[in-house]
């Protein structure tokens, strides 16, 4: 059966997934359009940056976020100077975390499927003057369901199941940092398997309910693009 402890780090891997998932709907959404939009030869790179947490591995970019967040490093003086302390081991740091390793789930979904819609809808929308506020939020926003949902989806469902990011930049700080991913960790590390076995199937179970729900929803729109 589940502990206490395990549901305490049940609530607040959902509560970091949640707010990750909206920070990075937020700043990918433009980050996205920019790129499904823009010719610039700055493209290709700023591409190969945001898709670089899918190759490298959780750990690398874990050291190099706690030596930036740390005290010597630049984001770590800026948010000391700020007066809000150092990130690492702290709940902020965790979210911070989340989103850079999760944004590729979030940005190619949405890239794709702004990519998809073409120019004949903005030029139609240009043509009745509208701005072009009305015209992403009126036109873009609406073809670009499908895109959203599977980046809603995709990007709060590996945020949940992360592991090497989150301990380098979390640590294991009881109902601080600690996550399902780490607890469960835990649980291996004490021979607990039992409770190992609660916490990681019911991982399992929410992994593959949230990629049959996605895979169900987008089947009747073959507009849909989801990460390939």
């Amino acid at each position: 059966m589940l502990t206490t402890a395990d549901l305490d780090t049940l609530l607040l891997t959902f509560q970091v997934a949640s707010i990750a998932t909206v920070l990075m709907l937020l700043f990918g959404t433009p980050l996205a359009w920019w790129l499904a939009r823009t010719h610039s030869t700055w493209k290709g790179i700023i591409n190969a940056v945001v898709a670089l947490p899918l190759v490298l591995p959780p750990t690398v970019l874990g050291f190099y976020l706690l030596v930036l967040m740390g005290p010597a490093g630049v984001v770590g003086q800026f948010t000391q100077w700020l007066g809000i302390g150092t990130l690492p081991f702290t709940f902020a740091g965790l979210v911070v975390a989340s989103v850079l390793y999760s944004l590729p789930f979030v940005v190619q979904p949405l890239q794709t499927a702004f990519a998809a819609i073409g120019e004949q809808p903005l030029e139609a929308a240009a043509t009745l003057r509208a701005s072009p506020w009305d015209t992403f939020f009126s036109v873009v926003v609406p073809l670009a369901k499908p895109g959203f949902m599977t980046a809603t989806i995709l990007g709060f469902a590996h945020t949940v199941g992360e592991f090497g990011v989150v301990l380098m930049v979390g640590g294991n700080i009881p109902d601080k940092t600690r996550v399902v991913s780490v607890q469960i960790y835990n649980h291996v590390e004490a021979l607990e398997y039992s409770e190992a076995h609660w916490l990681a199937g019911g991982l399992l179970v929410f992994s593959f309910s949230v990629l049959l729900v996605l895979y169900t929803a987008l089947k009747s729109q073959p507009s849909a693009h989801p990460l390939k």
